[in-house]
């Protein structure tokens, strides 16, 4: 044992994905003494400009965009408790399609092994214990998600570091969930066309496959209180329409595949730091 803290790292893609997915075990490990290290890779420029604008549209100025939702993204730190935040920088390049994915200097365009040398660099740094990313698919197919996801992994083999890997999932019967809610929020909610709805279906995954159940029901307040911080962007995050208590029962609950250990814990776990303390 070392006087050094139990560390853990979440590589996100834009600001707000920290909220989204791990706010809950962030604002958690955060109150229990571990160190917090968040890694947001892009500057979040393809997101909502004043009035709701889309990129391309009048009034959106991707360099507006992006100091605001830097401002944003620390207001989110403070509110989860985050100890360090460290941004790359790299321009967002927006959804799958988007002329932002052939844009210069854009993530998506970066060579994987660039991105992957500055995030070694971090971990070096800051040696974390754990480290949460994307699955391959960037969970949803997002081109900066599954970025995130590849400069992660390859990162990891540029160092001698061996922490627990999770990249960040959600169970079916969750997502059964969601769009029961979503529709309760949103009576005119049109159908999905097939492919949409097929695509849909395969996004996370049976429940019996999901290694690591976070109960983070104590911090869902926070949570909420973080994706609130990115107020700019209020229009895409659903999850606000429902206020806290909804929001506290439908997502007090934070789930993962481990997929790199050295540990030995018995799966299915309740603790990303399960074998570490």
């Amino acid at each position: 044992m070392t006087d050094r803290p139990l560390t853990l790292m979440a590589v996100h893609a834009h600001p707000d994905d920290e909220a989204t997915g791990t706010g809950g075990v962030l604002a958690r490990y955060a109150a229990e003494g571990i160190r917090t290290v968040l890694v947001t890779c892009t500057d979040g420029g393809c997101g909502d400009g004043p009035g709701g604008a889309k990129p391309g549209e009048r009034g959106h100025d991707p360099a507006a965009v992006a100091l605001m939702r830097r401002r944003e993204l620390e207001a989110s730190c403070d509110v989860l408790g985050i100890s360090d935040l460290e941004t790359l920088d790299y321009a967002d390049s927006g959804m799958m399609g988007w002329p932002g994915n052939d844009a210069p200097g854009a993530f998506w365009q970066t060579p994987v092994e660039e991105g992957a040398a500055r995030l070694a660099d971090l971990m070096r740094h800051y040696r974390p214990d754990v480290v949460v990313t994307y699955d391959e698919n960037g969970f949803y197919g997002h081109p900066d998600h599954i970025q995130a996801h590849r400069i992660t992994m390859a990162a990891l083999e540029m160092t001698a570091l061996a922490p627990k890997v999770y990249w960040t999932t959600t169970p079916r019967s969750m997502m059964r969930r969601f769009e029961e809610t979503m529709r309760e929020f949103q009576e005119d909610m049109p159908e999905p066309d097939p492919a949409e709805a097929a695509a849909m279906a395969e996004i996370g995954l049976p429940d019996d496959e999901i290694t690591t159940w976070v109960d983070t029901t104590a911090f869902s307040g926070q949570k909420f209180d973080a994706l609130a911080a990115h107020a700019s962007q209020g229009e895409n995050i659903f999850f606000l329409r429902m206020g806290k208590e909804r929001f506290g029962e439908l997502m007090g609950t934070e789930t993962f595949v481990r997929v790199k250990d050295t540990t030995g814990a018995a799966v299915p776990e309740n603790d990303l730091f399960a074998g570490l303390r």
